[in-house]
């Protein structure tokens, strides 16, 4: 019996919109998830408390607001509703002062010029800016790499010089950036708190513009989350492929991508079902996983082999979910109403917390990116409660523990109680009485996020590095940048591919989009139409 037209691998935000795609365009899609349910880092439960929703992974979505692949799909029309807390994010200092990135620029502003006269108008400058150039970047990061009509728009719109001060710009340190354009520490927070989202610390190329881009992005469209749960972003996303006739078949891990002359014609699965595909393959799963283990050696070249040695995980990352019988009770005036907040006291202390993480040491004061779910989507708890996470970064391989609590790596129980008390001593450091507020807590150390989902190899949720050295067409090796893999009919489309993390769709998209132009040249078989 003849296959579906595509198989793709892992039911995550990119294989459901790669699915998505091709089922749009025609195509018999059968999605294949080793894991019960869909949705990859986009799934929540109520694990820890009854009427309490944590959302597992991810939980806002300033790229998938801002992703013309996500807006394209119309998941609206398949129950997604958004929701928005009165603030995007703040960031707190001990001596009552917040920088606050509100819901609109002024806002801002006026939270900027606190710190520094001058600074909001810097804040609105930089704004301008997005507003004149933020739909042409956009669509040159959600584009396969060189992004043509894109950049080609953005440059005719800056023109030479501009483009070039630009570019500078987008590829300072988080920390220089901040120098260039603020005289306060509040706008300096936002940048560098920002960059840090990923793997981008004070110090590396590209955080300023990376940091400038998050804040950008939220004060444009917000940190949305989807009401009732991340959850509710995947079912849309699966009721709109069903809708088309696509498939989801969970609980079916993929053991090999099967490749005859060359060309990909099919997936085993681990119990031995092989499925077979007429036209694409296409693997949301980290590329490291699927050149080696889902590949045999004798279909890669030797090069690409040496090359994936060289792959870069980003940061792992510990995970605290509370259920808290009131709302964080904080000092300074501006986290109550934030869906985000970011707690270090300033740059410096995100220096050393970056440091000592590239010394392999579980950092002593850990930066800590909070969210209040209750705050930014009411249904997420009971009334009065609040729903909330917290995430910190540690290193992959750690030799060191700079709190002096001796954690190894080895994430036992008492591993993950120490992190996870060291995490509520940053909270209760601007928000005196945290404690008292929690019912419960959940401790995900970088084990249990990679056995909940394989893709966050070691805790990596990115999958793969921010730097520059492994962006555009160095992602995931040097010389690709875009879906096609060596094997005729496999395209990669995870987020190890260009552009990269976060729940945006792209690589999702890019690859379902070089499958379909792969059957449209001349002498390929045309696309036939199921509906």
């Amino acid at each position: 019996m003849a296959g579906p037209d595509a198989v793709v691998i892992g039911a995550g935000p990119n294989g459901l919109v790669a699915a998505n795609l091709l089922a749009d365009a025609g195509w018999q899609v059968v999605v294949l998830e080793a894991g019960p349910s869909p949705g990859g880092a986009v799934r929540s439960d109520e694990g820890l408390a009854p009427g309490f929703v944590h959302d597992m992974f991810s939980a806002f979505y300033p790229l998938a607001a801002a992703s013309p692949v996500i807006r394209g799909l119309r998941l609206e029309e398949h129950g997604l509703r958004w929701s928005r807390a009165p603030a995007v994010l703040a960031h707190p200092l001990t001596d009552g002062r917040c920088a606050v990135l509100g819901s609109g620029p002024q806002e801002t502003a006026q939270s900027l010029e606190r710190f520094a006269p001058g600074d909001g108008d810097a804040w609105l400058r930089l704004y301008g800016l997005w507003r004149r150039i933020g739909a042409d970047l956009t669509d040159c990061l959600f584009t396969p790499f060189p992004p043509v009509r894109a950049g080609g728009r953005l440059a005719l719109r800056l023109g030479y010089a501009e483009a070039v001060r630009v570019a500078r710009r987008m590829l300072l340190p988080a920390r220089r950036f901040g120098e260039e354009e603020f005289a306060g520490a509040g706008g300096r927070l936002l940048i560098a708190g920002n960059a840090l989202h990923a793997d981008l610390t004070p110090e590396s190329a590209l955080g300023g513009g990376f940091g400038w881009l998050m804040c950008m992005l939220g004060q444009a469209h917000g940190f949305p989350v989807p009401r009732g749960g991340a959850q509710t972003l995947t079912d849309a996303l699966v009721r709109r492929l069903q809708a088309r006739g696509g498939v989801v078949r969970c609980g079916q891990a993929a053991a090999e991508v099967l490749v005859r002359r060359g060309r990909a014609v099919g997936v085993r699965t681990a119990d031995g079902t092989e499925v077979a595909a007429r036209r694409a393959v296409l693997a949301a799963v980290p590329a490291p996983l699927l050149y080696g283990r889902l590949l045999r050696p004798e279909h890669l070249p030797g090069r690409l082999r040496e090359d994936l040695r060289r792959f870069q995980w980003d940061f792992s990352t510990v995970k605290v979910d509370w259920a808290l019988s009131r709302p964080v009770p904080w000092a300074a005036e501006g986290p109550a109403g934030a869906g985000t907040v970011h707690l270090a006291e300033g740059v410096d202390e995100l220096t050393l917390f970056a440091a000592q993480i590239a010394m392999r040491q579980v950092p002593a004061v850990p930066f800590v990116i909070l969210g209040q779910m209750t705050t930014a989507d009411a249904s997420r708890s009971p009334t009065g409660t609040e729903s909330a996470w917290a995430y910190t970064h540690v290193p992959q391989h750690i030799t060191g523990d700079a709190g002096g609590a001796g954690i190894t790596g080895r994430w036992d129980e008492r591993e993950k109680e120490a992190i996870a008390d060291r995490i509520e001593a940053q909270v209760e450091r601007y928000a005196p009485g945290f404690a008292g507020a929690v019912r419960a807590r959940r401790v995900l150390a970088p084990p249990d996020l990679e056995r909940l989902n394989p893709a966050l190899v070691g805790g990596a949720v990115n999958q793969g590095t921010t730097s520059l050295h492994q962006q555009l067409f160095f992602r995931p090796t040097p010389g690709t940048g875009r879906p096609a893999t060596p094997v005729a009919g496999l395209y990669l489309a995870s987020a190890t591919a260009h552009p990269g993390g976060g729940v945006h769709g792209a690589p999702g998209a890019n690859a379902a989009r070089v499958a379909l132009r792969t059957f449209r040249l001349p002498g390929r078989p045309r696309l036939r139409r199921t509906d």
